[in-house]
């Protein structure tokens, strides 16, 4: 009598492989949720208070030349919306997302006839109290006060996560006469109209 060797499959394996790869996958999105990780809470709108489109204008009454200002939103170092105003960059914060950083990026020098030039120039000049306003598209403005101002390395991407039991907007541009550093001032939100 003659006996057949069968091939055993993998397949059981598999099938259980790519079970656990995607239970796996989702746990760790759903952790990420969890802890309130900036880049995860950016991908989805929960928020019902989102208005119809991520446009913004920046207005800081202590400085010369920030007067409804257009925001962009775009990666980090996106040279297009720097070149015509500033840049919110993308994975940080929205202002009507409670605990959030909304963190914004601008020239010091700009280009001349944009609404970048010279536009963050005398962002040192801003103390504790000063205000920072932020209007979306549908016409809210969120009201911060200034209360801390430093600079870091441009590295130092701690600055663009969210401040432990605040809701801030985080203004960077570069320092001078170098521009080898990253000046720093940060706000936290005390009014919304």
């Amino acid at each position: 009598m003659k006996t057949y060797r069968t091939r055993r499959s993998g397949r059981p394996l598999g099938y259980l492989l790519a079970g656990v790869l995607l239970l796996s996958g989702l746990a760790l999105v759903g952790y990420s949720f969890l802890i309130g990780d900036p880049l995860a809470s950016a991908a989805v709108f929960e928020d019902n208070k989102a208005p119809d489109n991520a446009n913004m204008t920046l207005t800081v009454p202590g400085m010369r030349r920030v007067d409804h200002v257009p925001v962009y939103t775009g990666a980090a170092g996106d040279k297009g919306a720097l070149h015509d105003g500033t840049l919110h960059v993308r994975g940080t914060g929205w202002p009507w997302r409670e605990g959030s950083n909304v963190y914004i990026a601008g020239h010091r020098m700009g280009f001349p006839g944009t609404k970048s030039y010279l536009v963050f120039w005398d962002l040192n000049v801003l103390g504790d109290g000063d205000k920072i306003m932020l209007t979306d598209s549908d016409g809210t403005t969120y009201t911060y006060s200034v209360f801390k101002s430093f600079i870091v390395n441009p590295d130092a991407l701690y600055v663009t996560k969210p401040v432990p039991g605040k809701s801030v907007i985080t203004l960077q541009t570069c320092t001078l006469p170098d521009y080898n550093q990253r000046l720093i001032v940060q706000a936290q939100l005390i009014d919304v109209r």
